[in-house]
């Protein structure tokens, strides 16, 4: 008799399989799926991809380390269990979405958002599953603006969540 475990680590091999992901710089695999040809102009006059979308997966105790972008960022649920998504901002503190299936998880939302430029992090509801999301950025995603959270920094603007930052901090 197969251990939950094992179900999901078998889970886990045939989504990466199936849907050819790949490590993810920030923690987890990912793949993208599209990348709009329609072209808009960023705030630097640059052009790029009006929208892009990925694939994303997360398991055990894999996370989405603090990382920022330059866009807002639509998380999508698609199945799994449940996921902490930790936004920081300078004027609202600390916003902790669920994101999951609200049908077996109460308070979850199929959809949520981190905005532009906040510093973002996310983590499994239950670390002995997996989740598997989309994220949607609009304009579309580039890694130029990318950046993965300086643990200590980040700790230092917001003290009163220095565990939360620590523990999901970039690794080495």
């Amino acid at each position: 008799m197969s251990s939950p475990a094992s179900n999901t680590q078998q889970v886990v091999a045939q989504l990466v399989r199936d849907f050819r992901l790949q490590p993810h710089p920030e923690g987890g695999f990912y793949r993208e799926t599209y990348r709009a040809t329609q072209g808009v102009q960023n705030a630097s006059g640059q052009t790029r991809s009006a929208s892009t979308c990925i694939y994303y997966l997360l398991e055990g105790r894999a996370y989405s380390a603090w990382h920022r972008i330059a866009c807002d960022e639509i998380w999508h649920f698609y199945s799994g269990t449940s996921l902490k998504i930790h936004v920081l901002d300078d004027s609202r503190g600390l916003t902790t979405h669920t994101l999951g299936n609200p049908l077996i998880a109460p308070g979850a939302l199929f959809q949520a958002v981190a905005p532009a430029h906040c510093w973002f992090a996310a983590e499994l509801a239950d670390v002995d599953s997996y989740a598997l999301v989309g994220c949607t950025v609009a304009p579309g995603f580039e890694f130029s603006e990318f950046e993965l959270a300086d643990t200590a920094a980040l700790q230092r603007h917001y003290p009163d969540h220095a565990a939360l930052i620590a523990r999901l901090g970039a690794r080495a």
